[in-house]
């Protein structure tokens, strides 16, 4: 571990909106891998974009890593709260000549990069405000508030190997004089990070490989700090259905909203854990088991396909085996959405019957609704089922049904054998009527087993309301 005494790693999302997948993944990477080596996870909140941060994006990311069970050693910590120590660093580096004030406005600014592009050249900051030996600098401007650049090193290179990617080499020639502190003294990404990840003993910075480029002059600023230098990965991007990147601006869901509409968080983690990592074959394993393989190895080089239909087999494992108990208070939640106030206790009995079925709770609460609020089948399933041969079958069974004493599974069978017996039908002829008119639909588990959970009265009034 070289100058760090113990494994920490960091999330560090921007509170300019939710928590979204790709960091939701970066999340559990920095997580497994701090559990696994019996190390320390840090949750950053980094809120220099003052203008685009809200605390409700702040809470909407806390909710989400509590949610997913990602649990953090120490955080949230706000990068406007350590202002005076970013200028501090800053006043540090201008001593020692290692960062300068850039007078330059924008209109300069924008001259420059035209008169690069019109010789064909790349357009970086010409240095114009950098001391050097020799140099005069012009006095500076009156009424123009400077910003502070980061003097990079003008040549060699800069090297690093990359958790993920392996050797990365970029030349020091292709990145230019940074601004690390803006106009209003807030500092850039760029900057506060590095002195963030110093402070805070950082070891292993996981994260998405957009950050690329930002590392080589992170790494030169370690340096010019002689802080320690953590190890890099950067993960590949996620893509979603259409081959493009997933992002907050652009396709990507919240984790919260997949919260919202019946995803398990261990089935969210299993899933996640997935697009970008592998453990042999096994595609269902728990957040436990993960911990005890996530070394940093086995991480993949290509970008992950997000596909839904995945997500929805893996949870649909969770949703099967998950505590009955827990499962019923959250259909009880998802029933609140829609209007139908209910107990766990009503809910719990039912669920075993149905949770085969169904990939998410939203989908297992959509069967149980039947029980507690009116059901709406379909005009083509009323069409094709509920016909006029069929009606006198349905009243028959609806007698036989008002005069059970018992109602449960044994009782309902033999009403149904003795509607059938009478009537010359087959079971599916007069199991799909009763299912478009008691169930709303035409496909149901075993017809008893399901009517057995109903009110009495309920079926009685569904069957003869044609």
């Amino acid at each position: 571990m070289s100058s760090f005494d113990k494994i920490r790693t960091r999330i560090a999302p921007s509170p300019t909106g939710f928590l979204h997948l790709g960091t939701a993944r970066t999340a559990l990477y920095s997580w497994a891998y701090a559990r696994h080596h019996g190390g320390e996870f840090v949750l950053r909140i980094e809120d220099t974009d003052v203008a685009r941060s809200t605390q409700d994006s702040v809470d909407q990311i806390i909710a989400a890593m509590n949610w997913l069970g990602l649990n953090y050693d120490e955080g949230p910590i706000y990068q406007m709260q350590r202002l005076d120590r970013y200028t501090a660093v800053i006043e540090q580096l201008i001593a020692a000549g290692k960062a300068y004030r850039c007078y330059a406005t924008p209109e300069e600014l924008t001259e420059m990069r035209e008169a690069q592009k019109a010789r064909g050249e790349k357009t970086l900051y010409d240095r114009r405000w950098r001391p050097e030996p020799g140099k005069t600098l012009p006095a500076p401007p009156e009424g123009v508030k400077p910003v502070i650049r980061f003097a990079n090193p003008v040549d060699g290179d800069v090297t690093w190997d990359d958790l993920v990617k392996g050797p990365i080499t970029i030349n020091n020639r292709e990145i230019d004089d940074l601004i690390i502190a803006r106009t209003d003294g807030v500092p850039t990404y760029n900057f506060a990070v590095v002195v963030d990840d110093w402070d805070m003993r950082i070891s292993h910075v996981f994260r998405g490989d957009e950050h690329v480029n930002n590392t080589p002059w992170q790494i030169n600023i370690f340096n010019a700090l002689a802080a320690p230098l953590p190890s890099f990965g950067h993960l590949p991007i996620i893509l979603g259905d259409d081959g493009l990147k997933l992002s907050k601006r652009r396709g990507a869901v919240s984790v919260m909203d997949y919260a919202a509409n019946g995803y398990l968080p261990e089935g969210m983690l299993n899933y996640l854990a997935r697009l970008g990592w592998s453990h042999g074959d096994d595609e269902l394993f728990s957040a436990e088991q993960m911990v005890r393989w996530f070394d940093g190895a086995h991480l993949s080089k290509s970008p992950a396909q997000w596909d839904p239909a995945k997500l929805d087999w893996v949870n649909s494992h969770y949703v099967k085996h998950v505590d009955e108990a827990r499962l019923a208070g959250l259909v009880v939640q998802q029933l609140a959405t829609q209007g139908i106030t209910v107990t766990a206790e009503q809910i719990q009995p039912k669920v075993g019957l149905f949770k085969d079925r169904c990939a998410t709770v939203a989908a297992l609460a959509d069967w149980l609704a039947m029980y507690f609020a009116p059901v709406k089948p379909s005009a083509d399933d009323l069409a094709a089922h509920i016909t006029v041969a069929i009606r006198p079958a349905l009243s028959a069974l609806a007698v036989k049904l008002a005069a059970l004493a018992e109602w449960n599974k044994t009782t309902l069978q033999q009403a149904l054998k003795e509607t059938l017996a009478a009537t010359g039908l087959k079971m599916p002829q007069l199991a799909v009527p009763v299912r478009v008119l008691v169930c709303g639909r035409a496909q149901t588990p075993s017809l008893d087993a399901v009517l057995e959970h109903f009110d009495k009265k309920k079926v009685l009034e569904r069957l003869q309301s044609v």
